[in-house]
């Protein structure tokens, strides 16, 4: 069995009070705009209602709305054994790109199959989407040393679904109820497959 530790990026809203500087869209020619903190805790939150009827184990690294410190979301994280667990982090990306990415830690490690794992699915799911891949060492995910990807003890993965400063991937898949079914469905079917592939 495995553990999901789950990670919703940055804060939320707190009574109309978004609670992280930046991390937003722009505000879209409707009106409209996107609080990344918000987006990711309505991935994490779809997770969640699959994952239970599923009697995979979870938890819920920052379920508080306000922004809760890198350094704290990796010591919860840390509680748990580091060989029936993988941290997984959602985001949404900003940068003027399109696509979606996978993050791991430098090196070759198990958190990299999980990523393979994770940017199959995806592939799957957003089959005419872009996945923006680094095989410069034989496998697709990005190297980084993000904190909580190189402070973690267990494997640890970082999503980064679509760009919020995308008009087109921000108004049509991020902000809708479709696309974010979609985001959380492929996050499902690879959990699934992390589950019955690299945690027996």
């Amino acid at each position: 069995m495995v553990t999901v530790l789950l990670d919703n990026g940055h804060g939320g809203l707190i009574n109309g009070q978004y609670q992280t500087a930046g991390k937003r869209s722009p505000v879209w020619n409707d009106g409209s705009q996107l609080f990344e903190g918000e987006f990711n805790r309505a991935i994490v939150n779809g997770i969640i209602e699959r994952l239970t009827p599923l009697g995979i184990p979870y938890v819920n690294l920052a379920s508080e709305y306000r922004d809760v410190r890198l350094e704290t979301r990796v010591k919860r994280a840390n509680a748990y054994p580091r060989n029936s667990s993988f941290y997984l982090s959602i985001h949404a990306n900003s940068g003027g790109g399109h696509g979606s990415e996978i993050f791991t830690s430098p090196g070759d490690t198990k958190s990299d199959k999980i990523a393979t794992v994770f940017g199959n699915e995806y592939k799957i799911v957003f089959p005419d989407r872009k996945l923006r891949t680094d095989f410069s060492d034989g496998d697709l995910d990005k190297e980084r040393r993000f904190y909580v990807l190189t402070k973690t003890k267990m494997p640890a993965i970082l999503t980064e679904n679509f760009f919020m400063d995308n008009e087109g991937e921000c108004r049509n898949i991020l902000m809708t109820r479709e696309g974010r079914d979609k985001i959380v469905r492929y996050h499902i079917n690879a959990v699934l497959k992390v589950k019955e592939e690299l945690f027996q």
